[in-house]
């Protein structure tokens, strides 16, 4: 039946997505899954305006659907965040409006002067809060007037490394980075979490 052969081409493809928008919003891909996501919005919409008789195969079908639009909107509202150079961390939210009990979120600001701070604790887990870390890092640069910043690998390998160090030398549990502009110039402090 070509029908529950798409959707299940339909169900793979959509994960097949989420992967290729996670790497290329993570900075592994250069362009968005556009053909991929054209395949899907073929299938979806073959069968849009038909009659799916079989109720589990229409349950399916409503099923799928339903995903790959909420999934859409959230990448295309982190594609026009990034564009903007607005910061988005976890499930499209900004990143410093984050509650401050979820991994990688930044700590709220005690101090108007004072930046949020970012926890990284040296783990597969980090990439949001070092993403947001250098989000905040390059506007930060911006309102600084500072020259062009680091490119991302960069600064995630800096980060990276940092953290190590400290985690070693200091036996911290994780590092809390904040963003400090002096004289017109940005630097990045840490502070060990035991």
């Amino acid at each position: 039946m070509p029908l529950l052969e798409d959707l299940d081409r339909l169900d793979t493809s959509i994960r097949q997505l989420l992967v290729k928008w996670d790497m290329f919003f993570a900075g592994a891909e250069k362009k968005p899954p556009s053909e991929l996501q054209a395949q899907v919005e073929l299938i979806i919409k073959r069968y849009g305006s038909t009659e799916i008789r079989n109720n589990g195969e229409r349950f399916r079908y409503q099923s799928l659907t339903a995903r790959y639009t909420t999934f859409n909107e959230l990448w295309q509202k982190r594609l026009r965040a990034r564009e903007e150079g607005k910061a988005f961390g976890a499930h499209g939210l900004r990143a410093e409006q984050l509650p401050p009990s979820l991994p990688g979120a930044p700590a709220p600001r005690s101090d108007p002067g004072r930046t949020a701070e970012f926890r990284v604790a040296g783990s597969a887990h980090d990439a949001p809060a070092i993403r947001a870390l250098y989000e905040s890092f390059v506007s930060e640069r911006r309102r600084a007037g500072a020259g062009a910043p680091p490119p991302f690998e960069s600064f995630q390998q800096l980060v990276t490394q940092q953290t190590a160090r400290l985690r070693s030398e200091k036996g911290a549990a994780a590092v809390d980075f904040r963003l400090e502009t002096k004289d017109g110039k940005v630097s990045l402090k840490a502070r060990i979490v035991k």
